[in-house]
């Protein structure tokens, strides 16, 4: 997915009130930015840190401009917009390039469950029948492990509940982890942050969700999948 401009650069100085940040611009002029993501963004909002947004170029938008990036100390990128990843993964779909969910005829998006509280982000229609697919934006890293939720999540416990009735119903069921930090080449279940969750998770692979994670490449220009990386259900 490439950006329609080039991103532009700030310095972090705090994120608060969940989806407004403050950032210092390199002429030294401090502006509030939007910021699209609800999680705890536990790496990804240290105070002085690289950060890149994107220009609405609207006049009547309270903020005009959106948090794209973050880079840390590390040198790792991290996504911070999670509207990227249903994109990400849209995308990618379109050209082929998830290798485990090639072969369908039909994609639909937003797909409503009879009967159910919220909807399933993708479904793949084929000869063989129809996969539903969860998606999930990655970014808590932890001592080299990247985990998910990064806070307790009831909707995200209500997401892996439907898959697993998907799946009782005879359908194919994925939930697809966009990794979404360069640093992160594992993903678990946050059994630490949301243990409710982590059951869920295992009760899902034994009744036979399957659990996929692609890595992204991440700078100014553009943001894109690149390979699969080991999901650990513990």
């Amino acid at each position: 997915m490439e950006y329609s401009k080039t991103l532009q650069q700030g310095v972090l100085i705090k994120r608060y009130k969940r989806f407004l940040a403050d950032i210092a611009l390199p002429n030294g002029e401090v502006i509030t930015i939007y910021c699209p993501n609800t999680g705890a963004m536990r790496s990804c909002s240290t105070p002085g840190a690289k950060v890149w947004f994107s220009d609405s170029e609207s006049i009547t938008r309270k903020y005009r401009y959106t948090w794209e990036l973050y880079q840390g100390v590390d040198g790792n990128f991290v996504g911070v917009n999670t509207n990227v990843a249903n994109k990400l993964v849209e995308e990618a779909l379109m050209n082929h390039a998830i290798v485990e969910l090639n072969g369908y005829l039909e994609l639909h998006r937003e797909i409503t469950l009879p009967g159910a509280r919220s909807r399933i982000d993708f479904m793949l229609e084929s000869d063989e029948g129809k996969t539903y697919i969860e998606v999930k934006s990655v970014t808590y890293l932890e001592e080299g492990i990247g985990y998910f939720p990064d806070a307790v999540t009831k909707r995200g416990q209500r997401h892996i509940e439907e898959l697993i009735g998907l799946k009782q119903q005879g359908h194919r069921a994925v939930l697809f982890f966009c990794v979404m930090h360069t640093g992160i080449h594992v993903v678990k279940p946050a059994f630490h942050i949301d243990p409710k969750y982590a059951l869920l998770c295992q009760k899902a692979q034994k009744a036979g969700v399957e659990f996929i994670a692609y890595t992204s490449a991440m700078n100014e220009n553009e943001t894109k999948p690149v390979s699969p990386i080991e999901v650990r259900i513990e």
